[in-house]
């Protein structure tokens, strides 16, 4: 592999480490669109654990739409924090990759005033569509995860999700 391959190969795995950020900070900021953005235009194989498999990522963009930005008396009542790390990016071909990522994901639910602590494992698969890289593959793999009730003095302070994303 002469220099412009190798440095082209460095590009591309940086551009789909920044699809992968992108598609977190998408989910913490409550961005359905750009969640839904992330992924193939159809066929995307999503298996999250406990919210479902799918053959496409349609469905999951709902899902997440009704969770994240479902509000009482005009206040989000869940909170996500994601924070992905330890990327194993691997090209496969000119349009495709495979990748594996270390998820540490903070939960506050306030419909039952709980918090959850989770780690686990992504195992990805991407695609170049439309000159963009896109998820094809999004499987998530608990490894642990706590959930406590929140303390009775907890405060929530919620900010402006309108400029998380860019």
């Amino acid at each position: 592999m002469d220099l412009t391959q190798r440095i082209d190969a460095l590009e591309q795995i940086e551009a789909i480490k920044n699809l992968k950020y992108l598609y977190w900070r998408a989910c913490d900021g409550k961005d359905p669109k750009t969640f839904r953005n992330c992924f193939i235009r159809s066929g995307a194989s999503i298996d999250y654990g406990r919210l479902g498999s799918f053959d496409d990522a349609d469905a999951i963009a709902e899902i997440f739409t009704r969770i994240a930005l479902h509000r009482v008396e005009g206040k989000h009542v869940i909170y996500d924090m994601h924070h992905g790390m330890h990327p194993e990016i691997t090209l496969a071909g000119e349009d495709t990759a495979t990748g594996r990522w270390t998820l540490r994901f903070r939960q506050v639910n306030l419909l039952d005033n709980t918090e959850t602590l989770a780690t686990g494992e992504y195992d990805d698969e991407y695609r170049l569509e439309d000159g963009e890289w896109k998820m094809s593959k999004c499987h998530f793999t608990e490894t642990w995860s706590i959930r406590r009730p929140l303390a009775a003095d907890a405060v929530i302070t919620e900010g402006t999700f309108a400029e998380v994303v860019r």
